[in-house]
């Protein structure tokens, strides 16, 4: 028998293992998938857990509950890849040979990597929400929060969800505001891009939201060192931002099995073919979602359309046929932007956000480039679509492709 093994249970291998299941034959493939541990965490719910709109509980589900009865789940910390063998060696000694595999370990932040962030202020001024520990303990800072400056910093790019660190400070201006002081509060986003996002119609846009809300930008701010007994963020170029509350977006990079694999470049993403979503050393090894080292958005919707396309390029590498399908780097993203209102936006490696309706040309019911309170409950709906189809592998009424109907620009 054959066997397929996929590192990591998270949204991306999660789809793919059901994805798989359902298309190969299991007289004649054993799909296996490894990670250490049986949490899944439903990772877009941790914006709101500052601003007590979600719950731990609500946001922590059992990975038994989506993979099919016949697809193996290995929990089992992994000590390397031996691609040459085509072999995991597992560190208890164990190992699993694989015919093909499949990458999926995702990205994890590393604040120990600036200087003094992990420092006496941790988790007391000092706060992350890209963990369940990080945004519960930053909930409770903002609950007893009474003024002075909130300063959110990214320190590196890319990071999971672009967007999140705006998403957080329109929350933040709602929050503050309905808590009645938000006029003893100033905010401000120190970024290392030179403005608010990416993509400059996004940016623009998004910076004057932010303007109108009395938010601070500080661009192109790359942190050397945090001093979080002075409270003090310091740039390579000698300036400095004080701050009361500090919510950092730590540096990201891959998974420690990667870069002791030697697999991944030197922040531990793997080289990956930026349409086949194949490995560029080993063509029996994919990759999909956050453990690539593509142009894309590292976000659950990227990996959902990769999904579909390693799908059909799997089951082609299995019967030795040229790749069927391509990624274009689709991404689609809500962005709140407070008060019960959201944004979304959709575009791919060559086309930036346009204004427009989706998924229905003029139809909707969600608005592109502009706030609704539709795109906002699509926000909080999405909870229920991956739960319960997302990461099972259901097909959705969404092209894997960014289409142009219903968009202009």
């Amino acid at each position: 028998m054959k066997h397929i093994v996929i590192l990591g249970a998270g949204t991306g291998g999660t789809m793919m293992a059901n994805r798989l299941a359902r298309r190969l034959p299991s007289s004649e493939w054993k799909i296996t998938v490894v990670d250490r541990d049986g949490d899944h965490v439903y990772q877009p719910g941790l914006l709101f857990l500052p601003f007590g709109d979600s719950r731990r509980e609500e946001l922590v589900r059992p990975r038994t509950l989506f993979l099919p009865p016949h697809v193996e789940l290995v929990l089992r910390a992994v000590e390397r890849v031996e691609p040459e063998h085509s072999r995991v060696a597992f560190q208890d000694g164990s190992s699993l040979r694989y015919d093909f595999l499949i990458v999926a370990t995702g990205t994890r932040i590393v604040p120990e990597a600036t200087a003094g962030l992990t420092g006496p202020g941790w988790r007391r001024n000092t706060f992350d929400f890209y963990t369940l520990d990080g945004a519960e303990a930053l909930g409770r800072a903002l609950s007893e929060l009474k003024g002075g400056r909130l300063v959110l910093n990214v320190v590196e790019m890319p990071i999971k969800c672009p967007v999140a660190p705006l998403e957080f400070l329109f929350l933040a201006d709602a929050f503050l505001t309905q808590r009645g002081i938000r006029d003893r509060v100033e905010l401000a986003l120190a970024t290392p891009l030179d403005g608010a996002f990416t993509k400059p119609r996004a940016a623009a846009m998004l910076g004057g939201m932010l303007d109108r809300k009395g938010i601070q930008v500080v661009p192109n701010f790359n942190v050397e060192a945090v001093d979080t007994e002075k409270r003090v963020l310091r740039s390579y170029d000698n300036r400095e931002e004080p701050y009361d509350l500090l919510v950092t977006i730590p540096q990201h990079q891959g998974s420690e099995l990667v870069a002791r694999s030697g697999l991944g470049n030197d922040t531990g993403f793997i080289p990956t073919d930026k349409h086949t979503l194949q490995s560029k050393a080993f063509p029996n090894i994919f990759v999909l979602g956050d453990a690539t080292d593509l142009p894309s958005s590292k976000a659950g919707s990227v990996a959902h359309f990769q999904s579909e396309v390693l799908t059909e390029n799997v089951l082609c590498a299995v019967a030795g046929k040229p790749f069927g399908a391509s990624f274009d780097g689709h991404a689609n993203c809500f962005i709140e932007t407070g008060f019960g209102r959201a944004m979304l936006i959709d575009f791919n490696y060559e086309t930036e956000p346009l204004p427009g309706r989706f998924p229905l040309p003029g139809v909707g019911p969600f608005t592109l480039l502009e706030e609704s309170h539709v795109n906002h409950w699509g926000k909080l709906g999405f909870r229920w679509v991956y739960w319960n189809m997302l990461i099972t592998g259901r097909d959705l009424p969404l092209d894997h492709r960014m289409v142009m109907a219903g968009k202009w620009s």
